[in-house]
């Protein structure tokens, strides 16, 4: 059975509602030994919170999505650190840029909540999890500022280009792999898993959004990231028990439990 660490997922989404705990319960038969969920708002950090302390084997991650920029203030700012204290709680996410929809905050706001929250995981030492939505340079931008500081953390569903993955992984983060690499046109994500070293990588589902394929276009879940191992084996010519240990190691490694 392989060995999965889910390194970005949304098990306090809606289409949960009917099944999670069951869900839940079921995937460490299906060899899943860790899942970082992350919040995107303020109802989901608090879903998060609670979820984490619920399993053993599920972490949790708590923020603001560009998308949610609007939510933020200083009362959610001190409830996100009272959040932080606890040990179930490893990262500061999912938080970042997002330049693709024109209903998103202006990118000024994005960016200065970003700031606030990377300010944050600096202070309590925690690593953040990045989304960047067609925003790479403004996304690298911050990461030049903040990696030499001490900024830590992963680029989730990576997206950018073989050159922007070097320069990421040279400053010191990891890029999150998620069920796209097995898509027909994701060529690029393809060269990016070919020429990054493997011990950069991260594997996720970002449940329950982006299933591989066999599953593209139905509700993700965590042990289907054995099709995203599968395939990056086949691109790395190496066993996929060995592609699977080393991204459990990596997750590990990233949120401090190792």
């Amino acid at each position: 059975m392989l060995e999965i660490f889910d390194s970005h997922a949304h098990y306090d989404d809606r289409q949960f509602d009917a099944d999670r705990q069951e869900l839940l319960a079921a995937l460490p038969g299906e060899g899943v030994v860790g899942i970082l969920n992350c919040g995107s708002d303020w109802k989901g950090s608090l879903a998060t919170y609670d979820l984490c302390r619920q399993h053993d084997f599920l972490y949790g991650a708590v923020g603001i999505h560009p998308g949610n920029a609007g939510e933020w203030n200083l009362q959610v700012r001190q409830q996100l650190l009272e959040m932080l204290e606890h040990p179930k709680v490893v990262a500061v996410g999912e938080i970042g840029l997002d330049y693709y929809w024109d209903s998103n905050p202006p990118r000024e706001v994005q960016q200065e909540v970003l700031r606030e929250q990377l300010v944050l995981a600096l202070d309590r030492d925690l690593p953040v999890v990045l989304h960047d939505r067609e925003a790479h340079g403004d996304t690298m931008g911050l990461l030049r500022d903040f990696a030499p500081r001490g900024l830590r953390g992963v680029l989730h569903s990576f997206s950018g280009s073989v050159e922007m993955a070097r320069e990421a992984v040279g400053l010191g983060f990891f890029l999150g792999i998620s069920g796209v690499v097995t898509y027909k046109n994701a060529r690029k994500l393809v060269e990016v898993v070919q020429e990054v070293p493997l011990e950069h990588l991260l594997v996720e589902t970002d449940a329950p959004y982006l299933a591989p394929v066999p599953f593209r276009g139905k509700r993700n879940q965590s042990g289907y990231i054995r099709h995203g191992l599968e395939r990056i084996a086949a691109i790395r010519e190496m066993p996929v028990e060995e592609a699977a240990r080393v991204t459990a190691a990596n997750a590990r490694r990233f949120l401090g439990l190792a």
